[in-house]
């Protein structure tokens, strides 16, 4: 591959003196300008490996020339040669602190200029694969992270599915309100990478359903204070189960299961927090697995008409719920609805006639 020597002087005698030693170092290739601030354009758009300039220029001098140059994004650590007829040390200090590498004094002495330009395309051609490698180096990384996310979001998918199904939830209910979650951090402006790491983690709110015994969770009618005890410690076993790791999401996962039934106004469990004190992950996750519960039906109750679920929200806001994680949900209501549609469950005929209790 041809590397590009960009070299910038008023006189045309001086570019196709040096253009001339330029192409002589094949592969080099000389890009030649009169016109500083052409230059620069070059730059922007085409990569260079090496940049000859004169000193003393009428429009933009050598130094200026520098400065702009090491301001273009990706081309601080291109090497510059500055030639000059100035032998004051102040101007090459100058020079320096502006970002030259290397100096030459005119008139130019060809075989030094030759060396020297030698020297300086083997290092921008080393600096350049050392980028790449590093560059490579990342995107292995990333790619190799994303397997590893991949395969703990598919077992955290599974364990939530299996704690959902002795519920006699569907897998259905995991997607709707774990993109509910998702959508309700991205209209309260969290970071992407939260919003995605809730989306993950939001499956894991029930988890510690899987500890609870069958006779209380699947009981059909209304638990007893003993059963209703047994059955909200499924907040603090889903956290016992998942503190202990040391992935992101199976950390946030304990937190939302820990949480989830906190309310805003201090009356939730199992901590009794108030407001702002109870994390924003679980304030989000209360408002989309409410709703969700609400709007689906089971065989133990029918589900309740989208209208109804909205008056449900509305009315908790500032109790049951965050207020602003309310208004965010509502604020996306098509893409409500359209979560909604795409994951359908499949058709659930309650037993019941009129059981309306929410998720507990």
């Amino acid at each position: 591959m041809n590397q590009r020597v960009l070299i910038v002087d008023d006189t045309d005698i001086n570019l196709r003196m040096l253009g001339t030693l330029v192409n002589r170092l094949a592969p080099a290739q000389a890009h030649s300008f009169t016109d500083p601030l052409l230059a620069l354009e070059f730059a922007r758009h085409t990569q260079v490996d090496l940049v000859v300039v004169d000193f003393m220029m009428p429009e933009m001098d050598g130094l200026e020339f520098i400065r702009q140059f090491r301001a273009i994004p990706g081309l601080q650590t291109i090497p510059v040669l500055m030639v000059t007829a100035n032998d004051e040390r102040a101007v090459r200090y100058r020079a320096l602190e502006s970002g030259a590498d290397d100096f030459l004094s005119k008139p130019v002495d060809p075989v030094e200029f030759l060396a020297r330009t030698k020297n300086l395309l083997k290092l921008s051609d080393a600096t350049r694969k050392l980028t790449d490698q590093a560059a490579w180096l990342a995107e292995s990384v990333r790619i190799a992270t994303q397997e590893v996310r991949a395969r703990e979001r598919e077992t955290v998918v599974c364990l939530a599915k299996a704690a959902e199904h002795r519920d006699a939830d569907t897998g259905m209910h995991i997607l709707r309100m774990s993109h509910y979650a998702c959508l309700i951090a991205r209209e309260l402006k969290l970071s992407l990478e939260d919003q995605e790491l809730l989306l993950d983690a939001a499956a894991m709110h029930d988890i510690g359903k899987v500890a609870i015994p069958d006779r209380i969770l699947l009981k059909p009618g209304k638990l007893d204070p003993e059963e209703l005890a047994v059955m909200r410690a499924h907040a603090v076993l889903g956290y016992e189960l998942l503190k202990g790791s040391s992935s992101p999401l199976l950390q946030a996962g304990a937190a939302i299961a820990l949480g989830h039934h906190e309310k805003f106004d201090g009356s939730g469990y199992p901590q009794g927090l108030v407001g702002e004190k109870i994390p924003i992950f679980s304030r989000i996750v209360a408002v989309a697995d409410v709703f969700d519960a609400l709007c689906s039906a089971r065989p133990y109750k029918r589900a309740w008409a989208l209208e109804d679920a909205v008056n449900h929200l509305r009315a908790g806001r500032g109790g049951h719920f965050d207020p602003a994680c309310v208004d965010a949900f509502l604020g996306a209501w098509p893409e409500v609805l359209e979560i909604r549609a795409r994951f359908q469950d499949t058709e659930v005929k309650p037993d019941a006639t009129d059981l309306t209790a929410l998720a507990i």
